[in-house]
């Protein structure tokens, strides 16, 4: 297997059906990990698996580390999948098979303002997040400590210095950095 790091947009990609098996989607929080993930796993027919429904229960509880990480090799079995989010402290588990990360790599307006559209959106149609854990996003949360769009502003700029690191070690899988794709269409391209 060649190991390339490639920037490109979607529409310039290659046959996804033969080269894609086991697919980690990162990037900053609010990128559209699990739109383009969802997106991929119809075209591709494969499972998809969000590593938040894994992580977090019922009444916004997290899962433990342990059981955390025994969720998700559990999910990981199968022979194709596509997996959506970051989770650093996982990614010897998740990265020991995967075959390609395509990293969504956007700006911090374009990331802030992704935020704050789609938490309104979830707090005005009351939409449960991962289902069975009755956990929404509400009008207090948007303007608390653990709101999405405060972690969003906290955590942009370390992601993406994280996920460049990857690119600049030479890291020995392939890598894609998908740069200003528009996740809510671009997809139509493959």
């Amino acid at each position: 297997m060649d190991y390339i790091i490639s920037k490109f947009k979607f529409k310039d990609s290659c046959n996804l059906n033969r080269e894609f098996v086991k697919i980690n989607v990162v990037g900053t929080s609010s990128s559209g990990k699990t739109i383009i993930s969802k997106k991929l796993s119809d075209i591709l027919s494969i499972s998809h698996i969000e590593m938040d429904a894994l992580f977090w229960g019922p009444n916004w509880e997290y899962t433990s580390f342990k059981e955390f990480c025994a969720k998700l090799r559990l999910a990981l079995k199968g022979e194709s999948w596509i997996l959506d989010g970051n989770y650093t402290r996982t990614t010897p588990i998740k990265w020991e098979s995967v075959t390609t990360v395509i990293w969504l790599d956007f700006s911090f307006i374009r990331s802030l303002l992704q935020s704050i559209k789609r938490a309104i959106k979830r707090i005005i149609a009351i939409e449960e997040l991962w289902p069975g854990t009755g956990n929404i996003e509400t009008l207090g949360g948007l303007f608390s400590k653990d709101s999405i769009v405060l972690y969003t502003i906290k955590s942009h700029r370390r992601v993406r210095r994280k996920y460049d690191a990857y690119f600049k070690s030479g890291y020995k899988k392939k890598i894609y950095n998908l740069l200003g794709v528009d996740p809510q269409g671009k997809l139509n391209h493959f």
